[in-house]
């Protein structure tokens, strides 16, 4: 999973065509967090995407695809487009400024750099970048349980279906649902209802281990899981997985059809997504294997190979 911007250290991009310009700005801004450097605008595009960077220092005269080019580009891909960027030119101009701030930038700094100046407005634009993300982390959490809401998981299910189609890699989308929670509402009272989805949710985070998977809350006691990477021969075993994880947290349940403690059902779907995948229909499919994991009575897995039903 990845870490919120208060747990990790800031992510700094550097591109530049230029080896001197890249080893002074490292030396300059070491200590303000970890480097990454690209020389060419298709590198740091594909750098960007990997890693994610808070800020990206973006040389604004490059061969091939300048600075211009490369930061509108950042600015409309889903993976990097809230990257904050910064210009760095040896030219000054009002025209320069006012094409830099249209194409997505946020300041410049200015060769040959000022080392005070340019430490001070880095640091700026990465304390502006940890207070958005902390303030858009609240925007994107469920009030009830602090796992992500639905509104998130439909952003970032949308990114992840297209880069898995852009990388030919198969992707997990699993939907599960605590089983009998109404008679568990109605039968404890609603503050136990409360806490039973805050401890469902904390139980579900618990189990993630890669980075880029996710809980988050999809509605009522119905969570979901993005794995992103899942392989379609390790789909079951991760859906039993996480049927297991539930039991073991041994919660009573007196109120349950089919088992003393706390159980739930898993619907997950697996596969390449096509090109144009929507993240309704990856649901669509997920909630279909859910569907018939509750048809076989409950605390079951039903894994859904959508790519095959996709290309028949």
């Amino acid at each position: 999973m990845i870490l919120p911007d208060s747990e990790r250290d800031s992510l700094i991009l550097i591109v530049d065509d230029n080896v001197p310009s890249i080893e002074i700005l490292s030396a300059l801004l070491k200590d303000l967090g970890d480097i990454i450097v690209a020389t060419s605008g298709a590198d740091a595009i594909k750098l960007a995407e990997e890693h994610q960077p808070d800020l990206i220092l973006l040389d604004q005269e490059m061969p091939g695809m300048d600075g211009y080019e490369t930061c509108r580009a950042l600015k409309a891909n889903d993976e990097t487009r809230h990257c904050a960027i910064i210009f760095v030119t040896a030219h000054a101009g009002e025209d320069l400024e006012v094409d830099a701030f249209a194409a997505g930038a946020v300041d410049f700094i200015a060769k040959p750099f000022n080392a005070p100046v340019v430490i001070a407005r880095v640091n700026t634009h990465l304390v502006l970048k940890r207070n958005r993300d902390a303030l858009q982390q609240l925007a994107d959490r469920d009030g009830l349980t602090g796992v992500y809401n639905r509104r998130y998981l439909d952003t970032q299910l949308t990114t992840e279906i297209r880069r898995h189609h852009r990388q030919g890699q198969s992707l997990g989308f699993a939907m599960v649902d605590i089983d009998f929670f109404k008679a568990y509402n109605d039968g404890y009272g609603h503050l136990a209802g409360d806490d039973c989805l805050r401890r469902f949710a904390q139980r579900l985070s618990g189990m993630l281990r890669r980075p880029g998977e996710l809980v988050a809350r999809y509605g009522g006691e119905e969570f979901a899981i993005v794995i992103p990477h899942l392989s379609v021969d390790s789909a079951e075993g991760f859906a039993q997985w996480v049927c297991q994880g539930v039991r073991d947290m041994a919660l009573p349940h007196a109120f349950s059809d089919i088992h003393s403690h706390l159980t739930a059902s898993v619907g997950l779907a697996v596969g390449v997504p096509p090109n144009g995948m929507s993240a309704r229909e990856l649901t669509s499919f997920a909630d279909a294997a859910l569907y018939e994991a509750k048809s076989n009575g409950r605390n079951t897995t039903v894994v859904n190979r959508f790519d095959r039903q996709v290309n028949e």
